[in-house]
């Protein structure tokens, strides 16, 4: 039995470790200015510039600050998808913002900003991950909010005080490569019947049309990624009509789509874990990652690219290893659209 407890208390303690790593720079960024002053949030900033890929972004889901990188520089795959780049080039801005007086730091924050920037399409859309690229990786993603995350970012160096130190030209470039990204997102927004619904995760970066990624990823309604495109479109302080058009259609399209009394519940097997569709009239409103774009139907896929109409119907893997149920739109419809509302007085 104490040989079980130890095994267990290690393992909880792997886990642990696991997540702080994970995702790398972000679990520093409400440190105080006196931390990012310091030596140890140098020696992090260090770490990070080796880990800076060639075409100035950083990869997804690695440990980018415990240690520099060795390797071959040529395997370092940059990226703006999982949250990659986007909280490296805010660590690097703070630490900057602190008294860094290192070139290597501001050298690694330009060429990042330099690689956002340059990536936009000039439609106001940005592709999967930096160019040159191929395939799926040229669509305007939305998926995983990888775009309205580079947005956020570029809302944050052309308006906050942490990014003084950025030429006032170059904050002026972050403040209209928002406002294009703003225009792209209304282009893409699905109209059905003259009514505007909500985005798919990918849209077409020549005509804006929904699109594949992944052969799990099919064209549909996204429950998931039209969220964080409604806070950008609401964030916007003097919106057009054209803009509260778009925010009144898509929060009345995801206040038509609830998916009531059913919960996920997660069930431990012999093997593995499984995740369970259950009835629970109880249940708080829960919204598709996809929905059909000719029935507005949930679906769900594994990567055979086959949709199915219940969670059960797909593989084991693909049902425990995606997001497909989630209480996404809660908070945007409690809390968020109201107080839009209550700002512009509608």
């Amino acid at each position: 039995m104490r040989a079980l407890l130890i095994l267990l208390c290690l393992t909880l303690a792997g886990h642990s470790a696991a997540a702080d790593r994970t995702p790398s720079a972000k679990r520093f960024l409400k440190r105080d200015a006196a931390w990012f002053a310091g030596d140890e949030a140098l020696r992090v900033a260090d770490n990070l510039v080796t880990w800076q890929a060639d075409n100035g972004a950083w990869q997804e889901e690695k440990d980018l600050v415990s240690a520099p990188y060795s390797g071959d520089r040529k395997k370092l795959k940059g990226t703006f998808d999982d949250h990659a780049t986007t909280d490296e080039v805010r660590f690097l801005a703070k630490v900057i913002a602190a008294g860094s007086s290192k070139p290597a730091h501001r050298e690694s924050f330009d060429r990042a900003l330099r690689c956002i920037l340059s990536a936009q399409y000039e439609n106001g859309g940005w592709p999967h991950r930096p160019p040159p690229v191929k395939g799926y990786d040229t669509r305007i993603t939305f998926n995983d909010n990888t775009m309205s995350r580079l947005m956020w970012l570029l809302r944050e160096i052309a308006t906050e005080k942490t990014y003084a130190f950025v030429p006032a030209e170059t904050r002026q470039a972050c403040g209209k490569a928002f406002e294009r990204g703003v225009s792209c997102i209304l282009r893409c927004q699905i109209v059905v019947d003259g009514r505007r619904t909500v985005w798919c995760a990918q849209h077409d970066e020549v005509d804006f049309s929904p699109r594949p990624a992944r052969t799990f990823e099919l064209v549909s309604f996204s429950g998931m990624e039209s969220i964080d495109l409604i806070r950008i479109l609401m964030s916007v302080e003097k919106p057009d009509a054209e803009t509260k058009a778009a925010v009144e259609g898509a929060c009345a399209w995801l206040d038509a789509h609830r998916i009531k009394g059913i919960r996920v519940e997660e069930r431990s097997g012999l093997l593995s874990k499984d995740k369970v569709v259950v009835q629970d009239p109880k249940a708080p409103d829960l919204w598709a990652r996809f929905y059909d774009l000719k029935t507005a139907r949930p679906f769900f896929c594994s990567r055979d690219g086959i949709p199915r109409e219940n969670l059960s119907e797909i593989s084991h893997e693909r049902r425990n290893g995606f997001s497909w149920y989630g209480e996404y739109a809660r908070d945007l419809l409690a809390k968020d659209y109201p107080a839009w509302r209550q700002r512009l007085g509608l």
